[in-house]
């Protein structure tokens, strides 16, 4: 079955786009990403710090069912478009995969429906690499696909 999020990481370079149009207006689509009541529920994680503006900044952690904290991340917002762009850094704190930086489009397609676009760049080809080999994918569309029946459900 294919994935409605996909992934292109072209060989010898270091970045990688994420494409998924979503039955979602393009507001609900950027709000869904900026809003942190609405990020924590499709990502599941837990927000620490949500300053969706430019120059802002953000951290989130996720934990197992026990509370153990899995994994913590941050960075800081770039640019920020209205329902257009936000461009930031996001950081996985201890580990082994450095800064990088994510550049994200939201384009509307019809009143009802709207395509995200993302792109990511790593420091090296072997760090997007590593990334890749992760399950970086399924997760992803796992979110995604949370995503839109969350969101669905405000309009």
């Amino acid at each position: 079955m294919k994935l409605k999020t996909q992934i292109s990481a072209e060989d010898g370079k270091q970045e990688l786009t994420i494409t998924r149009v979503f039955d979602l207006p393009v507001e609900l689509l950027f709000k869904a990403h900026t809003k942190p009541e609405l990020v924590t529920q499709w990502m599941g994680n837990r927000i620490l710090k949500w300053e969706a503006k430019k120059h802002g900044s953000w951290q989130f952690e996720t934990a197992d069912p026990q509370g153990n904290v899995m994994f913590r991340a941050n960075g800081v917002f770039h640019e920020f478009v209205l329902n257009e762009k936000i461009t930031r850094t996001f950081e996985m704190e201890n580990t082994p995969f450095d800064v990088q930086l994510e550049f994200f489009e939201f384009e509307k397609i019809t009143d009802e429906t709207s395509k995200l676009t993302m792109h990511i760049v790593y420091r090296s080809i072997a760090l997007r690499d590593q990334m890749l080999q992760m399950p970086f994918a399924a997760g992803l569309n796992m979110a995604h696909n949370r995503l839109q029946d969350i969101v669905s459900k405000l309009k």
